[in-house]
């Protein structure tokens, strides 16, 4: 019986500069606060003040943190009449915050 064929994966070779991107990403999802204002966007487009109350977060510090995850394009705001909406910038974001998630939810299991 032969053995599944193993998937290598190709050796990932980060820049100085791309090392240091990816970081600050790290870093910037690092705070609990910014995290899940992250992860209360990832479903749908979030009101500020819906973040702020949900989160029971003020208001500015809401927006304190969304103007940092926008500037790093973690997160987009949509203007809808006097209303912003924020949401995770793309899949990509989607992805990382659901898959970390799955792995602390297996992490939790195995324990």
């Amino acid at each position: 019986m032969r053995k599944p064929a193993v998937k290598t994966q190709p050796q990932l070779a980060l820049s100085e500069d791309r090392a240091q991107q990816l970081a600050d990403l790290f870093r910037l999802l690092g705070d609990t606060s910014r995290l899940r204002i992250v992860a209360a966007c990832l479903q749908q487009p979030t009101a500020v003040s819906v973040i702020a109350e949900r989160l029971e977060l003020s208001l500015s510090l809401v927006s304190h943190h969304l103007r940092l995850l926008r500037a790093a394009r973690i997160v987009r705001a949509e203007r809808q009449g006097k209303n912003v909406f924020y949401a995770a910038d793309d899949a990509h974001i989607r992805r990382v915050i659901l898959d970390m998630l799955e792995h602390v939810a297996e992490a939790r299991d195995e324990d």
